[in-house]
């Protein structure tokens, strides 16, 4: 994969996952939890959602084929998909949605539900995957993306483990800067997708 694919890669699954955003809601969840509690929750949550992810980015295509759904069709789809949450990213209505969410779970464990599905991986994060492996074929590619996604998914553990230092250095206006700028560029990067789709169908853009 060239230096580009990966740089886009990156930047695609990082702002997706949102480890920056995810650290504050991992705190709410885990509150008044010991540091090893902590730990084992944070790694059980990632370690199930990387695997969903890589099950996706394996089988996602071959699951759409099966049902008569093209690359073309679905990258448009999923950029469309990823447009909404730059939306929400950029008027923090992700954010809201995400904190509802976290409130709903009545369960002491959050590491599956809601941290792992669908906080880690949720629509987005699966469609972003099979977009990517679809645009990256072969072994090659496909090793490339999954293992750029479990690098950004250390880095959601990694914040999980430092939340609580995160949300000190950059508080609440810091977090919700952040949060904007990954929209600006997750919205530049849905657009590229649904392009990508438009010319898969022989649109000359």
């Amino acid at each position: 994969m060239e230096s580009a694919a990966l740089i886009t890669t990156f930047v695609t699954l990082f702002i997706v996952l949102d480890p920056i955003a995810l650290a504050p809601l991992f705190l709410a969840l885990t509150r008044g939890m010991s540091a090893r509690t902590r730990r084992v929750i944070a790694i059980r949550a990632c370690v199930v959602s990387g695997a969903l992810l890589c099950v996706f980015g394996a089988f996602g295509e071959a699951v759409l084929n099966f049902i008569g759904i093209s690359m073309p069709a679905f990258r448009i789809a999923g950029g469309i998909l990823l447009f909404l949450t730059a939306l929400d990213m950029l008027f923090e209505r992700r954010t809201a949605r995400r904190e509802d969410t976290a409130e709903q779970d009545d369960h002491d464990d959050p590491s599956i539900f809601p941290l792992a599905i669908p906080l880690i991986a949720g629509p987005g994060a699966i469609a972003t995957i099979i977009l990517l492996t679809g645009e990256h074929q072969g072994l090659s590619g496909l090793a490339w993306v999954l293992g750029t996604m479990l690098v950004v998914l250390t880095m959601v553990f990694i914040s999980f483990l430092g939340a609580g230092l995160l949300e000190r250095v950059l508080g609440k206006t810091g977090i919700n800067v952040v949060t904007r700028v990954l929209g600006m560029l997750l919205a530049a990067l849905a657009v590229q997708f649904v392009l990508d789709g438009l010319r898969g169908f022989g649109m000359a853009l």
